[in-house]
């Protein structure tokens, strides 16, 4: 089943059923109007959207209409919570090497994870607002879950049971601010944005056997004005797998139904593989050739993300991002809305 929400004027929007090959689409408002709705109520509902589901993947749903990712916000446009990880070692391992810090042996690497900002998640096509390109304006590329209620102390296994659905991310950082927040020793607030989300979520069995382990097994692609940054596999080197990373915020306290969890930008150890953000190009960069050469994102530049079925197919739909300066994005909501 895949559920999209379609920007109608609400702070929340309304839910659609989206079909399989994401072409067509149809309203739930008999079931329920807010993904947030469904998955505060699962059992119950699940099964209704599946139905209608299934009537629009063959054919039969009387009211389809074409889907249109322009019109979608984030699938939960804000969330009771969004916590990201870092469950790619590789990632972590390069910027500290590129920082002259040595890294830490695969059996030592932590799991970590910072709570982020869940009161305004971006549309898949929404211009990224940012108020300086001298911020050091970065992409990471990830995949998602939103889960259902876990309870506190959840092993790993249960806290897997809580996934509902799978979606990409994609996590804005601002580079030039993290090292002087970290500094402080009280977490990332300015130097993480308003992150955006693909205009579609799936249920883990959309995926087949690519959802193994906690993992998703497939490809994901980020283009920079269309050029190729990275395509690096997202099972493959994912240290920790959606069910670890959900018990370790699980491990004092209840999760909720509607928080949203992220892998991390998606690494590789394979770096022919590419990239699933600036910062760990750059750092390879100076590790091979003293400097960075590659330069972070100016207003302007438009950012592409996919998730590739192993039919080649796009499961969540694409994020496509402009990058903007927050003054002239101000400027065009007040003559559009004059």
């Amino acid at each position: 089943m895949k559920l999209a929400t379609y920007r109608d004027g609400s702070r929340d929007g309304q839910l659609v059923v989206v079909s399989r090959d994401l072409s067509q689409a149809h309203f739930v408002a008999g079931i329920a109007s807010r993904l947030q709705a469904v998955l505060d109520d699962w059992n119950f509902l699940a099964p209704q959207l599946e139905e209608l589901s299934i009537s629009l993947n063959h054919g039969r749903a009387r009211h389809a209409f074409a889907f249109e990712p322009q019109r979608c916000m984030a699938p939960l446009p804000r969330a009771y919570q969004w916590a990201d990880a870092s469950a790619y070692p590789s990632h972590l391992a390069r910027l500290r090497q590129a920082r002259g810090v040595v890294p830490l042996a695969d059996a030592l690497v932590p799991l970590v994870m910072y709570q982020g900002g869940s009161d305004d998640l971006i549309g898949p096509c929404e211009d990224a607002r940012f108020g300086s390109q001298e911020d050091g304006i970065d992409f990471e590329a990830e995949v998602a879950v939103i889960t259902g209620d876990v309870a506190q102390g959840a092993s790993p296994e249960q806290a897997l049971e809580g996934v509902r659905l799978l979606l990409l991310a994609n996590d804005w950082t601002l580079r030039h601010l993290v090292r002087a927040e970290m500094a402080l020793g009280f977490g990332l607030i300015q130097a993480k944005p308003s992150t955006a989300f693909s205009p579609v979520a799936v249920t883990p069995d959309e995926l087949g056997p690519a959802w193994s382990g906690g993992r998703v097994h497939l490809v994901i692609q980020s283009l920079i004005n269309g050029l190729r940054i990275g395509e690096p596999d997202a099972g493959a080197d994912m240290a920790f797998h959606f069910g670890e990373l959900i018990a370790h915020l699980a491990r004092t306290r209840r999760v909720r139904a509607g928080s949203i969890v992220g892998s991390g930008a998606v690494s590789n150890v394979d770096r022919s593989r590419g990239f699933s953000c600036l910062a760990e190009q750059r750092a390879v960069e100076v590790l091979t050739d003293g400097a960075a050469q590659t330069a972070y994102l100016r207003f302007g530049d438009v950012v592409q993300i996919d998730l590739r079925g192993r039919d080649g197919a796009s499961l969540c739909g694409l994020i496509r991002q402009r990058v903007a300066g927050l003054v002239d994005a101000v400027l065009a909501d007040t003559e559009a809305a004059s």
